[in-house]
């Protein structure tokens, strides 16, 4: 009988592959976990994954021997975990957790259904040598689309190997069932790259909204790092370097006389070093850097923000789409983003009128709008009441949950086929992108 939840041997199995699980910190295992815990009900559920980067302090003692938590069963695999500080440590520890999945698919056999995710995103390739052995239906779950996140950041120079590893992991993106991306913006790279309209489905990442939701009266975030008086711009979440933070450092420093204001940096991650030291070497007093907040207290963080900062890069617009946007609109809070005109990020803000805008490397506009959102009290409150109301009628769990079962229905619908081949799918040709629309809002 396959491993999965006692008495459900009749029901599909549905095995994930990530290395960020419970009870990992991290956004993109935050929210597999919960996404597989609510799909226990019809499906048996399983997950492989590695060993969490963050622990909250709430964490059970005894995680490493929970087998099976909330109904889902865990394959908890050994791999490196050196630091995260170059390119070669980090692709070591990819390198093997990898190998760590490959032995973990041969021993567990053959799902119905096998979702990957992108963490890391060489877990495509381990898709691809099952899909070659048997006959298995395949999902790209992608949270970020790889390597074109590493040549925009420019990690890797855009050369043969890097080539012939884009050419090989949409090769593989061409045999499966389906691709679910996060935008409309990750929709259409892979379009564009020959994948058909059926395959590639938009499911937006969530907020639980009854968890975080807006809070009223003191606030003990503010109390505990004395912010009682302060205007707070925060950011909160993964310090790396797809969030490009050492703008707002600089826009903090050119609001350091001002006494009202304050910059506060919730997380950790692989530039957290080089955050805080640039913080020290311009001995910038109005910035504050914490570590993650518990689950627990999730909710007090986010709503301690006055205004909150959600970094996208036009190198990364097509890439990803940041997951903290959806806590903050839960949140109801108001947000800045520097994402490009064209982006969805940006034409959301703009459209639903729930932040700010300003144009990507422009710190003087980022020093402009938190001016001007100091200013202005009561248009960031309707921005925030914007905010939650946009989370409630788009960016639920249940809304992100149903579209995700209806997906494994008509996967579970099609015949599973050994695609021990290329695909041959008739190539879509990819539709012109949208117009940018001329739309009237708070923007520099």
């Amino acid at each position: 009988m396959n491993p999965g939840n006692s008495g459900s041997a009749h029901r599909p199995r549905i095995v994930f592959m990530n290395r960020s699980y419970w009870p990992d910190m991290e956004a993109t295992g935050q929210l597999l976990t919960q996404l597989c815990e609510a799909l226990t009900d019809e499906y048996q559920v399983e997950v492989i994954a590695g060993q969490p980067n963050s622990l909250s302090a709430d964490t059970p003692a005894d995680w490493k021997q929970q087998t099976v938590h909330n109904g889902v069963r865990i394959h908890r695999l050994r791999h490196l975990q050196l630091p995260k500080r170059s390119l070669l440590l980090r692709m070591a520890n990819y390198v093997s957790f990898q190998w760590a999945v490959r032995r973990m698919l041969k021993r567990i056999g053959q799902p119905d259904v096998l979702v990957f995710e992108t963490d890391p995103f060489t877990l495509a390739q381990e898709a691809g040598r099952l899909m070659n052995r048997h006959a298995v239906r395949v999902v790209g779950y992608l949270q970020d689309i790889h390597p074109d996140v590493g040549v925009a950041l420019g990690r890797f120079k855009e050369n043969s190997f890097i080539k012939n590893l884009r050419r090989e992991l949409f090769a593989i993106y061409h045999r499966c069932e389906r691709m679910v991306v996060l935008s409309e913006d990750m929709r259409q790279l892979l379009l564009e790259n020959g994948l058909s309209q059926q395959q590639v489905q938009v499911i937006p990442n969530w907020a639980d909204v009854q968890r975080i939701q807006p809070l009223q009266g003191p606030n003990a975030f503010r109390l505990k790092h004395g912010l009682q008086d302060r205007f707070v711009v925060m950011y909160s979440g993964n310090f790396g370097m797809t969030q490009r933070l050492d703008q707002f450092v600089l826009a903090a420093a050119q609001l350091v006389d001002d006494p009202r204001i304050q910059f506060v940096f919730v997380g950790r991650g692989s530039l957290e070093g080089q955050l805080k030291q640039q913080v020290q070497d311009l001995g910038l007093r109005n910035v504050t850097i914490t570590g993650y907040q518990p689950l627990s207290t999730l909710n007090v963080s986010l709503n301690a923000a006055d205004l909150h900062l959600v970094p996208l890069t036009a190198q990364l617009i097509r890439c990803l789409m940041p997951s903290k946007l959806y806590g903050i609109l839960a949140a109801g809070r108001p947000l800045l983003t520097n994402a490009p005109e064209q982006s969805e990020l940006h034409q959301l803000t703009v459209q639903n009128q729930v932040g700010l805008v300003v144009q990507p490397q422009r710190v003087d506009q980022i020093v402009q709008q938190i001016r001007w959102a100091v200013d202005h009290p009561e248009e960031l409150r309707q921005m925030g009441r914007n905010a939650r109301q946009l989370a409630l009628q788009r960016f639920t769990f249940e809304h992100s949950l149903q579209q995700f079962r209806q997906m494994l229905t008509s996967v579970l619908a099609t015949p599973a086929q050994h695609t021990n081949c290329q695909c041959c799918r008739p190539k879509a040709t990819a539709p012109p992108l949208p117009a940018s629309d001329n739309v009237s809002g708070r923007q520099v």
